[in-house]
């Protein structure tokens, strides 16, 4: 194992301290916390908070700014925040119109976050929330009943950040939530397998002609192995399950978000990219929103992702438009 790091276990610490020494005009870290917090005045806003297990930088720390994050919680690698982490980020981010949880869909992330979410009421703050569950690959995997929540929560992020700043109240967005998470899927390819520091090897292995369809970003078991394809031979199947959970229509508009998940370079990312783009027009399908990079990674997994989200609303891409000051977005 070749880590840039000192002991395995102070991983996650010393990243956090890092991280608020190089954004120190954004961001805090709350004193004897796994919480990343936003510098800024108070406004009496709706809060919006996220988090889950470290090893996904920049989430979700890297959106935690104004216009997307009041708080990200920090769990130790590929592990879920304890309830009382998550409870921090609550009463930290309050500003008295209540928290809105954003949680992927993992049984330990739902369990503490509901359970932080009950001590917060019995303390007084409003805490609603969404499960983002927009992996189509598989259902019911490894820590998950259902769907797994993986790169479609930053667009989650994004647009309720914009909801958030222009002063919705949290009933309207747990409305806009759930209508925003209906409409998001993705789908990954992994060539190769991702190494937790305090385990030392990868969570698993592919020879070194062969891809797994489907792999989570915990490194859970995907859908079909095969040997390795071009770059174009993977986007007609990741394109075509999307397009087919959609059960999308010429004309149809769509925003596509391209995922790296550690080692996959920007190279090989826009490759795909561009295969694609190709795919999508041949399709008849309106691309008019595209962003592409590392934004939900999984350590040093060589892997990406292909998420598409169906705009219904011209609100939702005058959201995921709209400027932000966060280090990652």
């Amino acid at each position: 194992m070749k880590k840039v790091i000192n002991e395995p276990t102070a991983v996650v610490d010393e990243m956090l301290q890092g991280n608020c020494f190089v954004h120190s005009d954004l961001v805090e870290r709350l004193d004897g916390f796994e919480v990343i917090a936003r510098k800024a005045p108070k406004t009496g806003k709706v809060a919006l908070i996220s988090g889950g297990g470290s090893g996904h930088g920049p989430s979700h720390a890297g959106f935690v700014g104004e216009g997307m994050l009041s708080a990200a919680v920090c769990g130790a690698v590929f592990t879920s925040p304890t309830p009382d982490q998550v409870l921090e980020a609550i009463k930290a981010s309050d500003e008295g119109a209540g928290v809105f949880m954003v949680i992927k869909n993992y049984s330990g992330d739902i369990m503490n976050f509901e359970m932080a979410q009950e001590m917060a009421e019995m303390e007084g703050i409003e805490v609603a929330s969404v499960v983002v569950d927009d992996d189509i690959a598989v259902e019911d995997s490894l820590y998950t009943q259902g769907k797994r929540g993986v790169a479609g929560t930053i667009l989650v992020h994004k647009i309720l950040g914009h909801a958030v700043r222009e002063g919705k109240s949290l009933a309207e967005i747990k409305e806009l939530a759930d209508q925003v998470v209906a409409n998001i899927h993705t789908i990954g390819v992994a060539l190769s397998g991702a190494t937790v520091p305090e385990v030392g090897k990868p969570g698993f292995v592919l020879a070194d002609d062969e891809i797994e369809y489907g792999v989570g970003i915990h490194g859970e078991p995907g859908y079909r192995k095969e040997k390795l394809q071009s770059s174009k031979i993977l986007a007609e199947e990741l394109v075509g399950k999307l397009l087919e959970s959609f059960d999308a229509k010429e004309g149809e508009k769509y925003g596509v978000l391209i995922n790296g998940l550690g080692s996959t370079p920007l190279m090989e990312q826009y490759v795909f990219a561009n295969d694609v783009a190709h795919l999508l027009a041949e399709k008849g399908i309106e691309v008019i929103y595209k962003k592409l990079g590392d934004y939900m990674t999984s350590i040093d997994m060589a892997d990406l992702s292909l998420t598409l989200i169906k705009l219904e609303d011209q609100a939702w891409l005058e959201a995921l438009n709209s400027p932000v000051v966060t280090a990652a977005w």
